[in-house]
């Protein structure tokens, strides 16, 4: 889950727990679907930051004109 579908979640359950009355769905608790989409949107929001904040970058140094030497972190990951 990234970030941007964490605060989609996060924006949905809100919709559904404070601004569509109640009953309007029958037979379903959308109040209570709203805070659970809430608690999960937050929950991969915390996650995707953590994750992001944790990888690595790949480290380029140009020794001279024709050597470059790159380091990477055991965590980086090409996409």
């Amino acid at each position: 889950m990234r970030i941007g579908s964490s605060i989609a979640l996060i924006a949905i359950g809100a919709i559904l727990a404070f601004a569509i009355a109640p009953g309007v769905i029958p037979f379903v608790d959308q109040v209570l679907i709203g805070y659970i989409l809430m608690a999960v949107g937050a929950l991969g929001l915390i996650v995707s930051l953590i994750m992001a904040s944790s990888e690595r970058r790949r480290i380029v140094e140009h020794q001279g004109p024709d050597t470059v030497v790159e380091h990477r972190d055991r965590r980086h990951r090409e996409i």
